[in-house]
């Protein structure tokens, strides 16, 4: 089996998963998948510099980020939140931490963000778009080697699986097809790549502000949008 049907497995298998569950043995899981133990180990390697899963000798494999990076827990959630009111969040947030990711940048960071576009360009399901998504937003939280903006980033991301936005993506995100992400949202991240690349906050700042702009108007109803968002530098 090619490594990037493995990847695909793997994050069809994690989108039903619940941050800290476990993963099954890696013998199980080869078997279920259909490959070698040896090509699993490196699809779960990348899935793990993606902070998609986390490992622990002796316990097993498990979803999400490492603990550490969790200074807030999606239970936490209340149930009124809705996926407007996360998504607007977003909008506040991540072109302030994109901006302060150009800080903090290196050559590795840069080639992760690189992989993470290219992985979302592959992307067949919604499932693995969401995942390819997540993990490119949660990339960029890391890189300013915070633990708070990378434990709010987690935060945020794990909201997803909260029922309020289930309800809005069921009736939104669903009528997209998987080419939209292939095409207009991997050109936005890879727009957001360069600039943290070229080390321009500014254009780091403004990339990330339209693209979560255009998630918002393209995934959301009109009536959770039509709020004030605007963003001041």
């Amino acid at each position: 089996m090619h490594q990037a049907d493995v990847g695909s497995a793997l994050l069809c298998l994690l989108e039903n998963l619940q941050i800290g569950d476990r993963l099954p043995p890696e013998r199980a899981l080869a078997q279920h998948i259909g490959c070698s133990r040896q090509t699993l180990r490196a699809g779960l390697a990348r899935l793990q510099r993606q902070g998609l899963i986390w490992r622990h000798v002796g316990q097993g494999t498990f979803a999400g980020p490492p603990p550490r990076a969790l200074s807030l827990h999606s239970a936490t959630l209340p149930a009124e939140v809705s996926a407007g009111d996360l998504l607007r969040a977003r909008v506040v947030l991540e072109p302030a931490i994109a901006r302060e990711a150009v800080t903090r940048r290196d050559e590795a960071d840069i080639r992760e963000l690189h992989l993470l576009v290219d992985g979302g360009r592959r992307a067949q399901r919604f499932a693995e778009c969401e995942q390819a998504d997540s993990a490119f937003h949660n990339a960029i939280a890391r890189m300013t080697r915070s633990p708070a903006i990378a434990g709010t980033m987690a935060w945020l991301s794990s909201a997803r699986r909260h029922a309020a936005w289930q309800r809005d993506w069921e009736r939104s995100y669903r009528g997209l097809a998987p080419e939209t992400f292939q095409t207009s949202h991997s050109d936005q991240h890879q727009r957001i790549v360069e600039a943290i690349a070229a080390g321009d906050g500014d254009a780091a700042f403004d990339a990330m502000q339209l693209h979560l702009e255009d998630i918002a108007a393209a995934f959301l109803p009109a009536r959770a949008c039509n709020q004030p968002g605007v963003i001041n530098r």
